[in-house]
């Protein structure tokens, strides 16, 4: 479980901290988090969570795309991936994320 979570962590800390990473490289990391938002395990769960999170919060583009991505992983029969997909679109659509979002542009 710690390798597949530290994978997801680096995805998270790179969306952080490499500004000048172009959107194109995200867009890739969002199939990987939609293809293992099922794993039920509490390490992994949160660190996919916490990518997607920062992620969509880089930009109006990538958010945009992001809950495009949480909407999707919605729909997958686990409990995990529902948990994944709600938080996520609870954070990334909040007034904060989006008025923040709209300043950066």
């Amino acid at each position: 479980p710690f390798e597949k979570r530290a994978g997801f962590a680096l995805m998270a800390c790179l969306a952080w901290h490499n500004k000048e990473a172009p959107d194109k490289k995200f867009l890739t990391l969002l199939l990987a988090i939609k293809r293992e938002a099922d794993d039920d395990r509490n390490y992994v769960k949160k660190a996919v969570n916490w990518a997607l999170r920062n992620i969509g919060k880089r930009n109006v583009n990538l958010n945009r795309k992001a809950i495009e991505t949480a909407k999707e992983v919605q729909k997958i029969e686990s409990k995990s991936a529902k948990w994944i997909a709600s938080d996520a679109i609870r954070e990334l659509t909040s007034e904060a994320v989006q008025e923040r979002l709209q300043k950066k542009r």
